[in-house]
């Protein structure tokens, strides 16, 4: 202690650096006491991991920006040339794609810390279960094992993991647009109910006028994206499927906004209108915007050589350019979401059934103690019951690590030569059905008072 404190050693020196490690090994309370507004312990155990989601997303970043792929090859075990696919030895030229290689093993990782959490935390009742303390604490041990994980998932051998994983990632990603769709339907719901309320209140035309604004830009910007992708994805002569995926999705989107203002649907829901309607468009417009640019034909998608760059077109290019404008709109959209399911509980008791979550009042004395007290602290919020399914929101991490990971490598997988990184027309439906089942997810919305006038949809 006398090196590390020199002559001016203090025994209250001691006293706060073993602090600072309880902090760090303790649970969420600490991590907040004196620098942040005080806050359900829930809360900052959710951000937390969603921060080591983010982290992880960092890393994959670097990863594929082509100064730091090129350099991995040294990185032990990571590139050893050779490797085995499905039993038959082959010549591995791992060169072509070590940023996705890279992404694919950081991808593994967060989803496998995630599965071990949601494994561990299976039927957590409330805070007073062993368990939960896990859950609540031990965060620099937490970290240690996703290290401790990445580490071990880039000695991972070639061969059959890229292609086997790509499936798990295709999987997982479909189902997390689905958890992205139903917390977007919310939030337009929402958006428009607070919005109409304040305009009763305040008797205001100003909230009307801002409804109308916003919804007409949510609808210019789908219809001009619309007839850019026309031109872009599609030919005068060919590209079918690009013409037949457009105009579906057109039709669709223009079905929905006439059911949400027709009089029956808007005397079931007052607050339903174009403002939702315009929004889940916009969405389903990018959705088609993505899926399109994984077309695998070279006439029908201009960014397919960019993205492709170990032809031999583009031979002078980087290995792999990954960033594209599909791939920046995701990553945006990814951190929104997974902020949303970390920050907040919906206003609508359905979608909290769904998601499992609930608002809990166990903690408001806690919440009143603190505010007495003065201290900005978290406080315990789930002594009676948890306000969260601590399983269910790491499975919804786990699946937004296989989103992020399909997303930074566009969805793009080695040939069974594993030397070209190809777009497979999987990539393609996937994205295109998950945007039909967002637009009849939104439909159900509108019709279920009308079909089920028995339940409760308020």
């Amino acid at each position: 202690l006398g090196t590390c404190f020199g002559d001016s050693f203090d025994p209250s020196d001691v006293a706060m650096l073993s602090l600072q490690v309880s902090c760090l090994c303790g649970s969420a309370p600490c991590l907040l006491c004196g620098c942040c507004p005080s806050a359900k312990n829930s809360t900052i155990s959710r951000l937390l991991f969603t921060f080591f989601l983010f982290l992880g997303t960092l890393v994959s970043i670097i990863m594929i920006i082509p100064g730091v792929e090129k350099e991995l090859h040294k990185l032990p075990g990571f590139c050893e040339g050779s490797g085995s696919v499905l039993g038959v030895q082959t010549h591995v030229d791992c060169g072509s794609f070590l940023g996705h290689k890279a992404v694919y093993r950081m991808g593994f990782a967060m989803t496998a810390f995630f599965f071990l959490f949601a494994a561990l935390m299976v039927c957590v009742r409330s805070s007073k279960d062993p368990r939960a303390a896990v859950q609540n604490g031990f965060w620099f041990f937490k970290f240690l094992v996703l290290v401790g994980i990445t580490v071990g998932a880039f000695y991972i051998p070639d061969g059959a993991f890229t292609s086997v994983w790509f499936y798990f990632g295709v999987v997982g990603s479909f189902l997390f647009i689905l958890i992205q769709l139903v917390l977007l339907i919310d939030f337009a719901h929402s958006w428009s109910q607070l919005w109409l309320h304040n305009a009763g209140e305040s008797n205001a035309k100003g909230w009307y006028a801002a409804l109308c604004i916003i919804t007409f830009i949510f609808y210019a910007t789908s219809i001009a994206a619309i007839v850019l992708l026309y031109i872009y994805y599609t030919k005068p002569e060919g590209c079918m499927e690009g013409k037949v995926l457009i105009s579906i999705n057109l039709i669709l989107c223009l079905i929905i906004s006439a059911v949400s203002i027709l009089p029956k649907i808007q005397d079931a829901q007052p607050h339903s209108g174009l403002l939702q309607a315009s929004l889940i468009t916009l969405y389903t417009v990018y959705v088609t915007w993505s899926a399109l640019a994984n077309v695998p034909t070279q006439t029908c998608n201009p960014t397919l050589l960019v993205r492709n760059s170990t032809s031999s077109a583009t031979a002078t290019q980087p290995l792999t350019t990954w960033w594209d404008a599909p791939s920046i709109v995701g990553l945006i959209i990814f951190i929104l979401c997974t902020l949303f399911i970390s920050v907040r509980s919906s206003d609508h008791p359905q979608v909290n059934k769904l998601m499992l979550t609930e608002e809990s009042v166990a903690g408001a004395g806690g919440e009143a103690a603190a505010v007495e007290s003065g201290l900005h602290r978290a406080y315990d919020n789930e002594q009676d019951g948890v306000s969260y399914n601590y399983t269910f929101f790491h499975l919804c991490l786990l699946l937004a690590a296989l989103y992020i990971m399909m997303t930074l490598t566009n969805w793009y997988r080695p040939d069974e030569n594993l030397r070209v990184l190809t777009s497979p027309w999987m990539a393609v439906w996937v994205k295109i059905c998950s945007s039909w089942a967002g637009l009849l997810l939104y439909l159900w919305t509108l019709v279920a008072p009308l079909v089920l006038p028995n339940r409760d949809f308020s």
